[in-house]
């Protein structure tokens, strides 16, 4: 036992004696890295000082030690600096298109935006790079400038904040009505500059006084009556002599000091009318077909469309987001297709559903037939009341009063015949939106026919009056030589109220056109404050006393009508086109009218109307309206081309006066003012030999177009078809 003792014991020592080695060299090595850790925290300190001296510097400087660094750098590695700097200037620009998420978006971009900062600037500095420096501050000002800039332009856009404010208690779809009303005021805006600046302007400026000559003087057998309202309001009188009509402008060749050609530019204002308004339809079409997109193939991906584009953002009233809400939701509950099919599984009478329709149509073809019929019967009674001077109030405004009538009352006539029917709904809103469009249409078109009647019936009599002035004229110098007892003596003028006048057919069209005009105007502000204003006013006030609910039942709220009221403004415009040749300030008139229209029914949409029950949005890519203000446009041309080329103007008012056809004015100018090649130039290209030749050119670059166009949807849809293919080959390789 004692030996084992001791042999433990010397083992327990040399290991005492061992773990004092290792203590010792543990201390030397924690000693040394202590030394270690000291001296880096001392070279750290003084680095911390060098960044609080150079932080220090900064404040006081544009960053001497950044500047320092930069220019110790070789050429290599600044321009490699300068391709970094670029780099991070791209990804603050993209930064909104990369797939991350907000938190490291929000990291890169400080980093970027730090780095960006840091050695921009410095990068300017020294030898050789003060280009780069005004290059960048120039970017920088420019991109600012462009900044305000656009913030400028929001700004002076008109009536933006109201229009904001009626989409977001009703949607996109109310408020595109608004954008296409201040559309429209734009253009007749640029056209009312064209027609006063070149047309009314010089006349009142540089051509005669008024009462100079007959064109510019009321007749004396009206002059007592002149100024009444009741002849002012049917635009006779004092407005029938007027720069507002065709006939006060005078046919002199050139007017004033500046030798104005006032016939010539009447008649390239009057063209250069439609050319504009093609030209802007046509380019806004293209712009509206460039936006489109968005709403995806039907049939394809249709639950994640509703899902993901059907909330309406712009919406911030309450009663509207819950009706958006309601209609989505019902939207999932029943889809389209689901309709649809059901639609086709009914298996009612078939026999019965056919002869429905076939009587609908009959019906709304009747009513159609009746209201073109009637306005023709009213123009030819107007006719015979021309001749009458004991006319009712009635009597002078029956045309007007019946047009805006049918305008009212055929549309819901339609609706209602249209229940017979049982079209789908999509199928349905198209069906009475073309009935519209043909009672629009038939209505105008027969007004034009009745109205050329009475103008080949007034160039019949403009003959025997202007032989009958001429005998007047030969009269009154025959008299006048009576009475001085000398046939040498030379007679003093007549009188201009005392000569004979022609019917002037051009003005009398001009006066039926503004008639309409401002009938329609009053029609459409009457039915706003009465069917609107009023209804809302009964149902608000009598709700509480009444005994049925007045809100939920009838008569209710109304809504807007978008659909009626676009159509409604296509229509004025093409009145505006037609008059605007016999008519110069009726543009005039349809500026003020769309500019209070904007006012008046803005107010009438948030105090007196509700939001659909099923709120749409506007779609961006909606070129249905503009194609019917391009047809509109088109249909309007027909008549003023029918007038220029073929109609002989009247004798004695109007800048074509004295000239067989009202295009005469450019074969003169040609023939006076422009040397001898030109005008046989234009021989050459009036001659049909070369006009066929190019109207058959233009037929087949179209068609080859079109082919084209067609090729391409085509192969559009084949890489539809491969890339669905693609897709649901991926999908089964994963499942």
């Amino acid at each position: 036992r004692r030996k084992n003792r001791r042999q433990t014991a010397a083992r327990g020592g040399a290991n005492g004696r061992n773990r004092g080695k290792n203590k010792v060299s543990e201390d030397d090595d924690d000693e040394e890295n202590t030394a270690k850790r000291k001296r880096s925290k001392e070279d750290s300190d003084i680095k911390k000082g060098q960044k609080m001296k150079n932080r220090g510097k900064e404040d006081s400087s544009d960053s001497d030690s950044d500047s320092d660094e930069v220019e110790s750098m070789s050429e290599g590695e600044m321009a490699q600096l300068m391709e970094e700097v670029e780099e991070k200037k791209k990804l603050i620009a993209n930064m909104r298109n990369k797939p991350w998420r907000m938190k490291r978006r929000l990291t890169l971009l400080k980093e970027a935006q730090q780095f960006v900062d840091k050695f921009e600037g410095a990068l300017g500095k020294g030898k050789g790079r003060k280009l780069y420096a005004y290059k960048v501050m120039m970017t920088k000002k420019w991109i600012k400038f462009q900044r305000d800039f656009e913030n400028f332009k929001t700004a002076c856009i008109p009536w933006e904040r109201k229009i904001k404010e009626v989409e977001s208690h009703f949607g996109s779809s109310v408020a595109s009505y608004f954008i296409f009303l201040r559309w429209m005021y734009g253009m007749n805006l640029v056209l009312f500059g064209l027609t006063f600046g070149l047309v009314v302007i010089p006349e009142v400026l540089m051509g005669l006084p008024y009462g100079s000559i007959p064109r510019k003087t009321v007749p004396r057998a009206e002059q007592a009556t002149a100024q009444d309202y009741s002849v002012l309001m049917d635009f006779n009188g004092y407005c029938k002599y007027s720069v507002l009509f065709y006939g006060y402008y005078n046919s002199q060749r050139t007017i004033g000091l500046l030798k104005f050609r006032l016939p010539l530019s009447y008649l390239l204002v009057g063209i250069g009318t439609f050319g504009y308004s093609l030209m802007v339809v046509i380019r806004t079409m293209a712009k509206n077909a460039d936006v489109g997109g968005g709403d995806g193939e039907e049939g394809e991906f249709t639950f994640a469309w509703k899902m993901f584009t059907s909330w309406d953002y712009l919406i911030g009233n309450p009663e509207t987001a819950d009706n958006k809400y309601a209609s989505i939701t019902t939207s999932f509950k029943k889809q389209e297709s689901i309709v649809d099919e059901q639609e086709n599984q009914k298996d009612e009478n078939i026999h019965l559903r056919r002869f429905l329709r076939v009587l609908a149509n009959f019906l709304i073809t009747c009513s159609l037939g009746g209201s073109g019929y009637l306005i023709y019967f009213v123009v030819k009674r107007s006719q015979e009341f021309a001749s009458r001077n004991d006319l009712s109030w009635y009597e002078k405004n029956e045309l007007e009063i019946i047009m805006s009538l049918l305008g009212l009352v055929c549309p819901p006539l339609f609706e209602t015949i249209a229940e017979l029917e049982d079209y789908h709904p999509r199928i349905a809103l198209k069906w009475q939106l073309g009935r519209i469009f043909a009672l629009f249409l038939g209505n105008l078109y027969t007004f034009l026919f009745a109205l050329f009647d009475e103008v080949n019936t007034k160039l019949l009599e403009e003959q025997a009056i202007k032989n009958a002035s001429i005998w007047a004229m030969k009269e009154y110098y025959a008299n006048y030589s009576l009475l001085v007892n000398d046939t040498g003596a030379t007679p003093p003028p007549m009188n201009p109220a005392d000569v004979i006048r022609g019917p002037c057919w051009e003005t009398a069209v001009g006066i039926e056109f503004v008639k309409l005009t401002v009938s329609d105007i009053q029609v459409s502000y009457l039915t706003i404050l009465i069917g609107d204003f009023a209804r809302a006013v009964i149902v608000r006030f009598l709700n509480y006393c009444w005994c049925w609910d007045l809100e939920a039942g009838f008569p209710s709220y109304g809504e807007f009508d978008i659909s009626g009221n676009v159509l409604g403004l296509v229509f004025n415009q093409g009145m505006i086109w037609m008059g605007a040749f016999y008519a110069p300030g009726l543009i005039g008139i349809n500026v003020l009218r769309l500019l209070s229209s904007m006012y008046y029914q803005c107010w009438a949409v948030m105090a007196t109307n509700v939001p659909h029950e099923r709120v749409f949005k506007a779609s961006k890519s909606n070129n249905f309206y503009m194609g019917l203000l391009l047809l509109i446009l088109f249909l309007s041309l027909l008549p003023v081309v029918y007038t220029i080329m073929t109609l002989p103007p009247s004798f004695d008012c109007g800048p074509f006066s004295g000239k067989a056809k009202m295009f005469d004015v450019i074969m003169e100018t040609i023939d006076l003012d422009l040397p001898a090649f030109m005008g046989t130039l234009f021989s050459y290209a009036a001659n049909p030999g070369l006009i066929i030749p190019a109207v058959l050119l233009m037929v087949l670059a179209i068609y080859y177009l079109n082919s084209v166009s067609e090729a391409y949807q085509k192969s559009n849809i084949e890489l539809k078809k491969k890339m669905q293919m693609a897709r649901d080959e991926e999908k089964n390789r994963r499942n």
